[in-house]
C-alpha cells in the first residue's frame, strides 16, 4: 500500500501530543516535600531547588527552613518572631524586612540578613509596614514595595531600596496597596495584585527609577505567591472573595492563564528564578498548611504554529489543525490613551499601532506597543487652520497613510516610522472616509460632506478615482486590500446595514450587517475576516467571514471612535465618545487546536 508521501510528495508530521504556543504554557504543578511547620504570612526567597522560608504563623514564629528540591530542613531561627514580612535574595544570601512582630499589632521596619548559616540584624527601613512585597538578588540588594502601615491604618505606595548598608526611599507605586507580590531586582522589578479597599489586578514595572502601569492580571486578588523576574514572572493562588488556585504567567507584556495549583490558598509563599520554574509553599485554606508544590515547564515541547496540520499519535489518533477562530475572541482592557479624545485615526497591528489627528488643533500622534503609548512627531496638516478628525488611515507603524478629515479636506500624509510627509492630495476632499490597504496600495471609499459614493486608489504616490460604491455612505466599517475589500454599515443617512464587496473593478451588494451603525472601529487585513465594533455609539461587535455577519462578544462600553487598528483576531480600539474617553480595549482570538474531519 502506498503511503501519504508516495501519493502527495510530503509527510504529515506525527506528534505524541498537541503543540503549545510557548514553553510556559506546557507547565504544570507537582507535589513537593511538605514544610516541617505549616504556616502563612511568611517570608521566602530562592529557587525551586534551593529555597528558604522564614517567620509566619499563626502564631508568628521565628522558625526558618531550607528546601533542597525534595525536602525542608530546619535551620537557625530569626532573631525574633515575625510575620507578614517581605523577603528577597537566595537560600544562602537573603534579607527579610518589615512585617508584624509576635508581641503586638503594630508593624515594624526591622530587617534581618541571612548568610547561609545565621541571621544578623541590619539597618531598618525608613517606613514601618506589614503585608508588603519585595525581592532582590541578595542580602545586599533588595526592594521593599507597598504594604500596610499601622498606625496610622492604611495601604501605602512607598518603595525603598537596600544597598547592603542603608535603605533609600525612591519613587512610589502608582497604586497604594497591601498583600501584593513583587518579582525582580532593585533595578528591574514587577509589582502585581494586592488590595486597596478591594482586590486589584494592577501590574506595575520598576525600571530602577520609577513605576509604570502595564496590563492587568486576568484575576484581581491579594495574598498571592510569586516567582521570577520583571519579564518572566508567575502569580499563583491568593484571595478574591474565596481562596483561588489560579496561576498566571507574565511575559513582559501581558498575563496568561496556566494550570492551577492543586490546593487553592491565600497568603502563601513563592520562589523561583523565572516563570518556567517556581515553588509554592505554605499558605492558608481553612487553616495554615505545609503543602509545597513545584511548577515546571517542559524543556522538550512542540512549538505551536498557526495553521499547522499534524497527526496526533496519542490515544486520540486524529488529524488536527491549529487555528485562531475569531468568534471565540473577547475584549480586554488595554492601557488608556494619553488623553480623552475622539475622531483620531489609526492603523497598524494591535501591538504596533499608530494613532493620529483628533478633534482639537493638535499635531500629536502616538504609537502603541501593546502596553504603553509613546508620543511621536506630529502631523503637518494639523494646525489651528487645518485641524482635522475622522480621516481615513491605513498601513503599518513603519509605513502608514492618513487622508482626508473633518472639516472637509483632501490632505494626504505618509508616515515612515519616524516622521510625517505631506504628499499628493486626494481628488476629492472628504471626511468619515474608510480606508484599507498598504502604504503603496490603498483604497478609500465613501465619506462626507455631502455623503459620497466616490472611491479612490492610492499607489504610493497619487490617488486615482475608480468605480463608485453602489450606496453612498460615510463612517462605514471595512477591511481588506486595494483589490479585495468589504464595506458595511455607515450612514446614508439614515444609518444602514448595507454591505458591499470589492473585487478590484466593481462593487457587489452582499448580506447586510445585523445592526445599523456609523463611525465605529474596524479591523481586517483580508476581506473574508473583518471585525466591526462600536459606533453610533454602540458596544456591538460583528464579524464578517466573507459570506455573512455574526454578532460576537461586546465591547465593555458603548462608544463611537475611529481609533482602530489590527486584524480580526487581534484588534485595538481606543478613545471615543460620548462621553469623551481615553479608554483602550484589545480584542484577542485565542489559538486553538481543532480535529480535522476526514473521510
Amino acid at each position: 500500500m502506498a503511503n501519504y508521501k508516495d501519493i502527495k510528495g510530503f509527510h504529515v508530521q506525527s506528534l505524541s501530543s498537541d503543540p503549545i504556543a510557548s514553553q510556559v504554557l506546557g507547565g504544570a504543578w507537582a507535589s513537593g516535600g511538605d514544610l516541617n511547620t505549616g504556616r502563612y504570612q511568611a517570608g521566602g526567597a530562592g529557587t525551586q531547588t534551593a529555597a528558604i522560608i522564614m517567620g509566619g504563623g499563626p502564631p508568628y514564629t521565628a522558625d526558618c527552613e531550607l528546601y533542597n528540591g525534595s525536602a525542608w530542613t530546619e535551620v537557625n531561627n530569626l532573631p525574633a518572631t515575625k510575620g507578614a514580612q517581605a523577603a528577597g535574595g537566595t537560600s544562602t544570601s537573603s534579607l527579610t524586612y518589615g512585617g508584624y512582630p509576635g508581641s503586638g499589632p503594630s508593624n515594624v521596619a526591622t530587617a534581618e540578613s541571612w548568610d547561609g548559616t545565621n541571621w544578623t540584624a541590619v539597618p531598618s527601613m525608613n517606613q514601618f509596614r506589614g503585608n508588603l512585597a519585595g525581592d532582590g538578588a541578595s542580602n545586599t540588594a533588595c526592594i521593599a514595595v507597598g504594604g500596610f502601615v499601622n498606625p496610622p491604618t492604611g495601604a501605602t505606595a512607598k518603595t525603598e531600596r537596600y544597598n547592603g548598608s542603608s535603605w533609600t526611599e525612591v519613587n512610589d507605586l502608582n497604586t497604594a496597596r497591601e498583600l501584593l507580590s513583587n518579582a525582580g531586582t532593585t533595578t528591574a522589578s514587577l509589582a502585581y495584585g494586592g488590595a486597596t479597599t478591594t482586590k486589584v489586578a494592577n501590574t506595575e514595572e520598576w525600571n530602577g527609577t520609577s513605576w509604570t502601569e502595564l496590563n492587568d492580571m486576568n484575576t484581581a486578588r491579594s495574598g498571592l505567591g510569586k516567582g521570577g523576574t520583571s519579564t518572566s514572572a508567575l502569580g499563583f493562588g491568593g484571595l478574591t472573595t474565596t481562596n483561588v488556585a489560579n496561576t498566571e504567567s507574565w511575559d513582559g507584556t501581558s498575563w496568561t492563564e496556566l494550570s492551577d495549583l492543586a490546593t487553592a490558598r491565600k497568603q502563601l509563599v513563592g520562589a523561583g528564578a523565572s516563570a518556567l520554574s517556581a515553588l509554592a509553599f505554605g499558605g492558608y485554606t481553612t487553616t495554615a498548611v505545609a503543602n509545597t508544590e513545584e511548577f515546571t515547564a517542559p524543556s522538550d515541547f512542540s512549538q505551536l504554529n498557526l495553521g499547522q496540520t499534524y497527526f496526533n499519535s496519542s490515544s486520540t489518533n486524529a488529524f488536527k489543525v491549529t487555528e485562531q477562530p475569531v468568534p471565540g475572541g473577547t475584549w480586554a482592557s488595554g492601557t488608556n490613551f494619553p488623553s480623552a479624545l475622539y475622531g483620531i485615526t489609526g492603523f497598524g497591528a494591535q501591538d504596533a499601532a499608530m494613532m493620529a489627528a483628533g478633534p482639537i488643533a493638535t499635531s500629536e500622534s502616538f504609537t502603541y506597543n501593546g502596553s504603553a503609548w509613546t508620543d511621536q512627531p506630529g502631523m503637518n496638516t494639523a494646525s489651528p487652520s487645518t485641524a482635522r478628525y475622522f480621516p481615513g488611515g491605513f498601513g503599518t507603524t513603519a509605513a502608514g497613510v492618513v487622508a482626508g478629515g473633518e472639516p472637509l479636506q483632501a490632505f494626504t500624509e505618509t508616515w515612515d516610522g519616524s516622521s510625517w510627509t505631506e504628499v499628493n492630495n486626494m481628488n476629492q476632499g472628504r471626511t468619515f472616509n474608510r480606508a484599507v490597504g498598504t502604504s503603496t496600495a490603498g483604497l478609500t471609499a465613501g465619506g462626507a460632506t455631502p455623503t459620497k459614493d466616490e472611491v479612490e486608489l492610492w499607489d504610493g504616490t497619487s490617488w486615482t478615482e475608480t468605480t463608485d460604491l453602489n450606496t453612498a455612505r460615510f463612517g462605514a466599517f471595512g477591511g481588506g486590500t486595494q483589490t479585495d475589500a468589504v464595506m458595511g454599515g455607515g450612514q446614508i443617512p439614515p444609518t444602514t446595514t448595507n454591505t458591499e464587496t470589492w473585487d478590484g473593478s466593481s462593487w457587489t451588494e452582499v448580506s447586510n450587517m445585523n445592526s445599523a451603525r456609523v463611525l465605529g472601529g474596524s479591523a481586517g487585513l483580508v476581506s473574508t475576516s473583518v471585525l466591526a465594533y462600536g459606533g453610533s455609539p454602540s458596544a456591538l461587535t460583528e464579524f464578517w467571514n466573507g459570506t455573512s455577519w455574526t454578532e460576537l462578544n461586546d465591547l465593555s462600553a458603548a462608544r463611537r471612535s475611529w481609533g482602530n487598528a489590527g486584524s480580526a483576531s487581534a484588534a485595538l480600539y481606543t478613545t471615543g465618545e460620548p462621553p469623551t474617553t481615553a479608554a483602550t480595549e484589545e480584542w484577542t482570538a485565542n489559538t486553538t487546536v481543532a480535529t480535522v474531519t476526514t473521510s
